[in-house]
């Protein structure tokens, strides 16, 4: 097939995505409040993320000096969020008081409001947007927990630039507009 760069443009369509323009929404666990927004910092503050992966495992069965490949489960990677610091560490003290709650600093134990999976673990929302506006991609992470708080740099050369850090959380699955809660695909449209 010869080179034509038309042919490119006619398939990108709306000019292509735009990995800046995304929101990510997470609600407080129980333990922490159920049901309350993990404050709009979170909305506000969440400079760089990622729609979540997938993957589906392999199992290898060796037959006669040969390896047989055969599917094996799903698998969901770990997801992850920077956020921008502000004086308020709201966002950074909630997510702290979190983890502790999961694993206390001094005891090594859970806190007794966090035995249950449910009580410690939130759903959150990532949202891709298109230029014009509209949502036009959605993923809900569904179980999810934060397993680490990256550190946070301090440099007296870095005088110019806002704090920021990593957090890194774990979930069970996430759910989109192209597949439902069981195991159906549901279809694409357009």
């Amino acid at each position: 097939m010869a080179f034509n760069v038309n042919q490119f443009r006619a398939t990108l369509v709306n000019d292509g995505a735009r990995p800046s323009l995304f929101e990510v929404v997470m609600s407080l666990p129980p333990i922490l409040g159920a049901g309350v927004p993990l404050t709009n910092d979170i909305i506000f503050r969440v400079k760089a993320s990622s729609l979540p992966g997938d993957g589906v495992s392999q199992i290898e069965v060796p037959y006669f000096g040969r390896t047989i490949k055969i599917a094996g489960t799903r698998t969901f990677p770990d997801w992850s969020f920077t956020i921008i610091n502000d004086e308020n560490f709201i966002a950074r003290r909630n997510l702290e008081t979190w983890l502790n709650l999961i694993n206390g600093h001094v005891s090594n134990l859970r806190a007794p409001q966090a035995l249950a999976a449910f009580s410690y673990q939130s759903d959150a929302i990532v949202t891709q947007f298109s230029k014009a506006g509209p949502p036009i991609k959605s993923y809900k992470i569904v179980g999810a927990f934060p397993t680490d708080v990256a550190p946070i740099d301090l440099d007296w050369g870095l005088g110019d630039q806002i704090e920021e850090y990593g957090v890194t959380l774990a979930y069970q699955w996430w759910e989109s507009d192209t597949t439902d809660a069981g195991t159906n695909v549901v279809p694409v449209a357009g």
